[in-house]
């Protein structure tokens, strides 16, 4: 059998891995065996966030509608089921969308899902025992003007109370 000289093969493979490696800190990105082992966590990381991603991006659609959805005074999950009632087929993103860069068609959708729940008999439940404060139902943005000691941010909003106190 022939004999097998490695090193033009074995340059070209730590050029390559050396290269990838550049920006990393220290000797992760000048020495072979640092940078090697670096590089193969860094594919294995971007593999995993991928999949991730389209998860982190489900959970912010679901926020945003939630959010846009109690402003018209329903919960997410009743916006959720009264579309699945009404067979209006818009996924999260598209609602998500419409909260953001549309609310008056946004708030057509989330009447038209309140509707198909009244109409299968679905009992509307209250969904907590706070309600909404009346500044979280006017749409419009607060008029520009010179800021006043009663429009300051904690004159607005109650105390955040945090569970541990110093």
């Amino acid at each position: 059998m022939a004999r097998v000289k490695r090193s033009v093969h074995a340059k070209k493979h730590h050029k390559a891995v050396l290269d990838a490696a550049k920006g990393y800190y220290g000797n992760k990105s000048r020495t072979f065996r640092a940078a090697n082992e670096q590089v193969m966590h860094s594919l294995q990381y971007a593999y995993r966030d991928r999949r991730a991603r389209k998860g982190d991006f489900r959970r912010l659609w679901i926020q945003r509608i939630n959010a846009a959805s109690r402003l018209d005074g329903v919960s997410y999950s009743r916006l959720i089921a009264g579309l699945h009632a009404g067979g209006i087929e818009l996924d999260r993103k598209m609602l998500a969308d419409l909260a953001v860069n549309d609310p008056a068609a946004f708030s057509a959708v989330v009447k038209a899902a309140v509707a198909a729940l009244d109409a299968k008999g679905v009992p509307n439940r209250p969904s907590s025992t706070r309600s909404l404060p009346d500044r979280a139902v006017a749409r419009d943005p607060p008029p520009a003007g010179p800021a006043t000691p009663s429009s300051s941010p904690s004159a607005e909003f109650p105390p955040i109370r945090t569970r541990f106190r110093r």
